[in-house]
């Protein structure tokens, strides 16, 4: 690979409209295409794992619960690992092993093989998403650091889609072997433009490697109310969000939708309403406030999960949209959120404590769902969803008393 960029010349950080704004931006819009296209690739095969594998649905959400479980627990390293080797090693080797991961994970013929895959999956990537936003907020200037965050967001949307549409539609075409093995050569692609076009951090300052430090710093967040709110926020978005979109592939697939797998695939194209929603909710909390147009966001993501409900198409296509759309937004926010009130010296550990939160939603939440799904219904697993969102609701009215909206 070509040799590191120089680094930034200034500390002020970065503005909107610069060239080291754009070369940011466009890294990490790869990093986070590339980091959703990986880890939630296995979210249309569900269906098709369960009927391979001979196993549960429940069961077979552990190919997405096992990885994202393992990712939660090891981004609490990340960061005293991106503390001690800097910000941009970090993420490329995470993309690295991660990609090198899932095309082993494509010549894996037993089920328990494919499980440990994707839970070594999970350690590797962790190195990434927590270390993205660290960076960002310490190279970023404040005024920019919202946009710059949304457009991380947009790209993690966009690799969402890509990963779930490609692969929910090439199964009904080739092995689901053959698209496990694109995804994995588009990780590598994309770990090669981070290091080519990212900066080296400017901001950053090395930390010798002290074991006995890494709890102390972990807990320093933790002591925040405003942040542990904010963590909570994470689990709550997260968990709802990809628990409708494990289960909804089931749905569709039986009466009295019947669709076939591609078109279920079509479903994930939803996250082109992600996208816009996470790039431009900068503009708005610039205006009216993080509080007032997060629990907006939430809103709406509240209206799109009811929507599920309808036993038609019409009712369904939007409800996922409008889910999408708030969720991605929302989520956009909590984050530029966590590094606008993080301390200096520990906007690693508080992304990657937030980042936690956020992936132990979806790998707990996701699997219970499962089993709410299969004793309940849809309107059970549909009710539990909205009521995390009304706790979200709550945690927000509490941020905007403490006067952090």
């Amino acid at each position: 690979m070509p040799a590191a960029q120089p680094s930034i010349s200034t500390r002020a950080g970065i503005r909107t409209g610069s060239p080291e704004f754009r070369r940011v931006s466009l890294a990490l819009f790869a990093a986070g295409f590339a980091t959703f296209a990986l880890l939630y690739h296995v979210q249309p095969l569900l269906p098709l794992l369960a009927e391979t594998f001979h196993v549960a649905p429940a069961e077979s959400a552990l190919a997405l619960s096992l990885a994202t479980g393992f990712l939660s627990v090891s981004l609490l390293l990340s960061g005293a690992l991106a503390d001690i080797f800097g910000r941009k090693p970090v993420m490329v080797a995470s993309l690295t092993l991660s990609a090198l991961l899932t095309l082993i994970m494509a010549i894996i013929p037993s089920w328990h093989g494919l499980l440990l895959a994707r839970a070594l999956f999970g350690v590797t990537l962790a190195g990434l998403p927590a270390v993205a936003m660290a960076y960002l907020g310490e190279e970023m200037h404040p005024t920019a650091l919202d946009r710059a965050m949304g457009l991380y967001i947009a790209g993690s949307a966009m690799g969402g889609m890509a990963g779930r549409l490609v692969t929910g539609v090439v199964v009904d075409f080739l092995p689901w072997q053959a698209a496990t093995i694109g995804i994995g050569l588009l990780g590598l692609a994309s770990a090669g433009a981070v290091w080519r076009s990212l900066p080296v951090s400017a901001g950053f300052v090395r930390r010798p490697a002290r074991l006995g430090s890494m709890l102390p710093a972990l807990a320093a967040p933790l002591a925040r109310a405003d942040l542990r709110l904010l963590f909570v926020q994470g689990f709550l978005l997260m968990g709802g969000f990809i628990t409708i979109f494990n289960y909804m592939g089931f749905r569709l697939l039986v009466p009295p939708f019947d669709l076939p797998q591609s078109v279920v695939a079509m479903i994930f194209s939803a996250y082109l309403l992600g996208m816009g929603s996470s790039s431009s909710v900068g503009r708005l909390t610039a205006r009216w406030g993080r509080a007032r147009v997060m629990a907006g966001a939430v809103l709406v993501m509240a209206a799109g999960v009811g929507l599920t409900l309808l036993d038609s198409l019409y009712g369904v296509v939007p409800g996922i949209g409008l889910m999408t759309f708030g969720f991605f937004g929302a989520h956009s926010i909590a984050s530029g959120w966590v590094g606008a009130l993080a301390p200096v010296s520990g906007k690693a550990q508080s992304s990657s404590l937030y980042l936690f939160s956020y992936y132990m939603g979806s790998s707990l939440v996701g699997a219970a769902g499962g089993i709410v799904w299969a004793t309940l219904g849809w309107g059970g697993l549909v009710a539990v969803v909205l009521g995390m969102l009304g706790l979200s609701l709550g945690a927000i009215v509490l941020l905007a008393r403490q006067g952090r909206g």
